[in-house]
């Protein structure tokens, strides 16, 4: 799904049609009302709401930017601060308006799929409140360095005058608004303010009664205590850390923390001044922001972006030596639940399929994440054995084996899962994620509800296919494809009768390809409709110039070949009178070939466009014919021409003496075919012994490497009459 800006039917509250400049306004409006009440500025509403206007051009700015860069928030986030919107609420509803407002007022210009601009989203967010909590930090250092200064003036003043300046310290000391505490060299707090006691709980006996070094924590950051020790050696001035506290009731205060050093006018050091700052709310905020940006919403377990990262670690570790195990895990038939019971009933199983995946997790280093849709994948770092990521797979299989109830329904669940497993090597984590999504697809492939291991060699023929599949578009219109004819002869003269067209593509990497190489792809894109219209186009332009050369004084028919999606694309018959009248060939010199499996069970409606053409005049010819069910009794509803016999049923005639059931069933089937009116023509002749077999069985035509290989169409009667073998 992608989201596309308001286009140009969106209009304002005056019903005139919004540009991107009034756009901006209104959400510039939107924040102003959001957060002006607990601002402290001295602007009036309108000239802040004016004041916000550039802020709000820096996030659209940054939203459509590519590569995406959210380090405009940073300076959103500044740049609140330093227009005083600094009371508790302002940074959360900030951060409120640019969730609900920002993609709605500002979307990027070009459609991109929501959950990318909800990513982008989330990630401005972030940078604001980083942009935000920094400024706001600065600001505070240096008030900070301002009382730290005034404290050492004061208690240098202390010395020289007492009361006076002993009654400016205190007045500083008392009416901070942040912690401020004092303890000798020893570590014995001897003085703290208000501020700080309210942040430990009020308990000023129980902060007084402390030494320094008692306020461990277990996420203190790991130089903090060598900084300390440092400081009170005498050879450290000051350090400033994040440091965690745990209150009296057992409940933890972070706080950002400055601890100078007092000297006295000797140098010798006195006193330690440590200056406080409560920031619990800001981190529990940024924690936030972090866990939304790396979990799914719907699931609660890690997002792509939480397992990419974990990946990339695993497969770093070591320099690349590390075992790691991965499956990647997608449902079999969870596009019909979504379909048939609702997305209400498929967002509920997936609720449960995480809940199952999440309980085979049983050790360290195992991690199961949902990667979009019905996606998921389970991460093994450092498994003991290889075989315990196949024992992951197999727990995840039997979680998932008994049905899930939901709505009063009994639903089955099966998945597909493909492993990787071993040390990574030279793949990145991007290719290890694609190499499980391959062998995913393989056991999907292969049934569903099963696992299979990552084969290199089948990535790389997938990886092949998938390249020569988006190549196909510009390959055609690069004119990176061409026709090679092969010669089809009388059997009873031994004259040409006509040529196949067989389209060929020079592929610039990979040199001349087959159709076998590339047909099945253009198939599966729907390419082959254009490529088939091309191939038709030159092989009938062909045809008239061969007839325009007036070779033997005859006109030669040239056969093109029908694939089933072009069978069924309804302007088929139009196509195909337009291309004849715009060449100036008669229908009667183009034969169209179908294969007999694309034919299996057609209805009328399959053979109406046939019997069209074949009422113009066109020639129809059933190709590969005995490969299929070779059901006869449907020959005879068939608007057919012509049968083309696979080369199955005469490889037996190639030598001397001669299969004598192959000559039973071609003698049945031309037999057959003439009764019916049917020439019948024979595919892989490849000796003059086979040749000449099948013109004794009577039948019309032949083709195959012993008259000659597909070649350029100025080559079309050099025929070599050479056994291939």
């Amino acid at each position: 799904m992608t989201a596309r800006p308001p286009g140009p039917g969106a209009t304002g509250p005056d019903g005139s049609e919004d540009g991107p400049d009034d756009r901006l306004r209104r959400f510039a409006a939107i924040w102003s009302r959001a957060i002006y009440p607990a601002t402290a500025t001295s602007m009036t509403r309108a000239e802040f709401e004016q004041h916000l206007i550039p802020q709000a051009r820096r996030l659209a700015a940054a939203l459509r930017t590519r590569p995406f860069d959210p380090s405009a928030g940073l300076e959103v986030g500044a740049a609140l601060v330093a227009a005083h919107c600094t009371d508790p609420g302002s940074l959360p509803h900030t951060l409120g308006v640019i969730d609900s407002y920002l993609t709605l007022y500002c979307p990027p210009e070009e459609p991109q799929p929501v959950e990318q601009l909800r990513a982008r989203c989330t990630r401005l967010q972030h940078a604001v409140a980083a942009g935000f909590a920094e400024a706001l930090r600065e600001r505070t250092r240096s008030e900070q360095e301002a009382m730290s200064r005034a404290a050492l003036r004061a208690q240098a003043d202390a010395e020289q005058a007492l009361h006076r300046s002993e009654a400016r310290f205190r007045a500083v000391f008392e009416g901070a608004a942040i912690g401020i505490g004092i303890a000798d060299m020893d570590g014995r707090v001897v003085d703290v303010n208000d501020s700080l006691t309210r942040m430990f709980g009020g308990l000023e006996h129980h902060v007084r009664s402390r030494r320094v070094t008692d306020w461990t924590h277990p996420e203190d950051s790991p130089g903090v205590w060598r900084m300390l020790a440092e400081l009170m050696r005498g050879e450290r001035d000051h350090f400033r850390v994040d440091k965690p506290y745990y209150r009296n009731d057992g409940t933890v205060l972070w706080t950002n923390l400055t601890v100078s050093l007092l000297r006295d006018r000797d140098g010798t050091p006195r006193y330690m001044l440590a200056l406080m700052e409560d920031i619990t709310e800001r981190r529990l905020l940024n924690l936030r922001l972090r866990y939304e940006a790396t979990h799914d919403a719907l699931t609660g377990l890690p997002n792509r972006t939480f397992f990419f990262e974990r990946l990339e670690s695993a497969v770093a570790a070591r320099g690349g030596t590390a075992r790691f195990g991965l499956c990647y895990l997608d449902l079999d038939g969870f596009k019909a639940v979504n379909d048939h019971l609702g997305h209400a009933v498929g967002d509920q199983l997936l609720v449960a399929v995480a809940d199952r995946l999440q309980s085979c997790v049983t050790a360290p280093g195992q991690l199961v994440a949902r990667i979009g849709g019905d996606e998921f994948v389970a991460l093994i770092t450092d498994p003991p054995e290889q075989k315990d990521v196949t024992d992951f797979a197999e727990r995840i299989l039997d979680a998932l084996s008994t049905p899930v109830s939901i709505a009063g329904k009994e639903l089955t669940v099966r998945g597909s899962i493909g492993i990787v497993d071993g040390p990574a090597g030279k793949l990145g984590a991007a290719e290890v994620l694609r190499s499980a999504d391959i062998t995913m697809y393989r056991a999907k492939a292969a049934g569903g509800n099963r696992y299979e291991h990552a084969d290199p060699e089948a990535d790389t023929r997938v990886i092949t296919r998938h390249g020569l599949t988006n190549s196909l578009p510009m390959a055609l219109q690069r004119g990176e494809f061409f026709i090679e004819y092969q010669p089809l002869v009388r059997l009873s003269d031994g004259q040409v009768h006509g040529a196949e067209a067989l389209v060929r593509w020079s592929h610039p990497l990979r040199g001349v390809l087959g159709p076998d190489q590339f047909i099945p792809l253009a198939e599966n894109t729907g390419l082959i409709v254009p490529l088939g219209r091309w191939v038709l186009e030159e092989a009938v332009r062909q045809a008239r110039d061969w007839q325009f050369q007036h070779i033997d004084g005859k006109a030669l028919r040239v056969n093109v070949n029908l694939s089933p999606c072009q069978l069924h694309h309804p302007h088929l018959v139009r196509d195909t009178v337009e291309v004849l009248k715009e060449a100036g060939l008669e229908p009667s010199s183009l034969c169209l070939e179908v294969t007999e499996s694309a034919l299996i069970g057609a209805d009328e409606t399959l053979l109406k466009p046939l019997r069209e053409l074949a009422d113009l005049g066109v020639d129809i010819a059933l190709d590969d014919f005995g490969t299929g069910y070779s059901n006869l009794s449907n020959l005879r509803r068939m608007p057919l021409s012509t049968l083309k016999l696979d080369r199955s049923f005469t490889r037996g005639m190639q030598r001397e003496p001669a299969d004598p059931v192959d000559i039973k069933i071609v003698e049945g089937i031309v037999s057959l075919a003439h009764t019916l009116d049917l020439a019948v023509t024979v595919e892989g002749v490849e000796t003059g012994v086979q040749a000449e077999h099948l013109r004794v069985l009577g039948c019309d035509t032949a083709q195959g490497w012993y008259y000659a290989r597909p070649g350029p169409p100025e080559r079309l009667h050099t025929l070599s009459l050479a056994d291939a073998t």
